[in-house]
């Protein structure tokens, strides 16, 4: 995908990330996790679990696979609740998936190195890129 050259297109083509907000709703926490060396964004340390998702499978059924592989966790995805593109890289799409932990056992794996479950609204301490402010908004209501 490094290949690509973006500056053809003006408007239109993004690469797509499904991320879930794994929500537990008994302790109100949410499953964040940190990366190491990320091929696009080199500031990206933690991020809420997912990634591209395959052309096969739905975008809810992509992100249980990638969730599970990267958490060890089965999860249940309720609905879709925020959309963003990235100032540091607008080509980037990621969709945000409410979910919560419906069994497994959870271990790092994939892309993530380091798993922790954070307040809400204690997400935005451990992220080093931006955070959309009704992404933030949103995530207080879950408090």
């Amino acid at each position: 995908m490094n290949n690509i050259n973006w500056a053809q297109f003006n408007k239109g083509v993004f690469l797509v990330n499904v991320l879930g907000i794994v929500y537990h709703p008994e302790t109100k926490m949410i499953l964040i996790g940190r990366r190491e060396n990320d091929p696009y964004l080199k500031e990206l340390t933690w991020v809420f679990p997912g990634g591209r998702p395959d052309y096969e499978n739905e975008l809810e059924d992509s992100l249980k696979l990638i969730v599970k592989k990267q958490t060890g966790l089965e999860i249940k995805v309720a609905q879709a609740v925020f959309a963003k593109t990235y100032p540091e890289k607008r080509e980037f799409l990621s969709v945000y998936l409410l979910s919560a932990p419906q069994g497994g056992v959870e271990k790092a794996g994939g892309e993530l190195k380091e798993l922790k479950w954070v307040k809400p609204t204690e997400v935005k301490d451990y992220f080093t890129t931006s955070l959309h402010p009704k992404l933030l908004e949103y995530l207080k209501t879950l408090e």
